[in-house]
């Protein structure tokens, strides 16, 4: 398993009867994880000082209850980085801090190449992962079907100082927007792509997981130049196992340009006892 372990303004304080309960910043939320299925650790005056809970509706959904008066965001940093965190629908925050493992993954890799690196990041969502790769000196495109998230990804991008950095944002279906690269003759290094389980594109394309990845990830090893970096695929909200992540990179991509697989799971480990919240796996290839 691969740790996000090193983070010093989010912390996981607890997990618990379908719940964890993390410190982002100053501040204090609570959440639902349908993977926590253990009891709480920690004294339950922790878990009542939370300065917000998103309770999930019996009809689907949920809506955030705060319980002090929060700003609408605000800001956290992860070494030179800087993100928003905002709580928002769905219970998300606008950050997964477990992708910090990639971010350092990433970064290193850029960082490495003997070439300025052109990264595509596909369902790109707030941008980390995109902030990552630029703050590392790459060329970035950004493509993500939500308007709004892209405004965001530009947001954390100026956050951290690198407006000047040459990102490219895109709001697109992602299968549709690598066919047309494909076509037009542009090439990259190197491909992210963190796609959901369903989701429509901006022209209502229909996106199911278990219909589309296979293809979009083997339409993806045809926008590769000829000497490429590396390929991730991270899985959260999916299901999909780290062996099967492992098994469409070989087919797609090693089976033609050769390199390496790794495939785990991600997690955080709890402030309280010994207990790792799982958080999805990733899927990297590289040369």
């Amino acid at each position: 398993m691969l740790f996000a372990d090193d983070w010093k303004d989010y912390e996981l304080l607890d997990t618990g009867d379908g719940e964890k309960l993390e410190r982002w910043g100053r501040y204090i939320l609570r959440r639902p994880d349908p993977q926590v299925i253990w009891p709480a650790s920690a004294d339950p005056d922790l878990w009542r000082s939370a300065d917000a809970v998103y309770n999930r509706s019996s009809s689907g959904g949920g809506e955030w209850n705060f319980f002090r008066r929060l700003p609408e965001r605000w800001v956290i940093k992860y070494k030179s980085l800087s993100f928003y965190v905002q709580p928002m629908g769905f219970k998300h925050t606008g950050l997964f801090p477990e992708q910090s493992v990639n971010w350092n993954w990433i970064s290193e890799k850029v960082r490495k190449s003997s070439r300025p690196a052109k990264v595509l990041n596909l369902f790109a969502y707030t941008g980390s992962l995109t902030v990552a790769a630029a703050q590392a000196g790459a060329e970035v495109c950004h493509v993500d079907a939500a308007k709004g998230m892209v405004i965001k990804a530009k947001q954390n991008l100026e956050l951290s100082g690198l407006s000047d950095r040459p990102v490219r944002f895109i709001v697109d279906d992602a299968l549709k927007f690598v066919q047309r690269e494909i076509r037009r003759n542009s090439f990259y290094d190197a491909v992210i792509m963190d796609p959901p389980a369903f989701g429509r594109g901006p022209r209502g394309e229909l996106w199911k997981i278990e219909d589309e990845l296979f293809d979009l990830v083997k339409t993806a090893s045809d926008v590769f130049t000829d000497n490429p970096l590396f390929f991730i695929i991270n899985s959260y909200t999916t299901g999909l196992s780290a062996a099967v992540l492992e098994n469409m990179l070989q087919l797609c991509v090693k089976s033609r340009f050769g390199g390496g697989i790794k495939a785990d799971d991600i997690g955080i480990p709890s402030s309280a006892g010994s207990i790792i919240l799982p958080c999805g796996t990733t899927g990297r290839w590289e040369i």
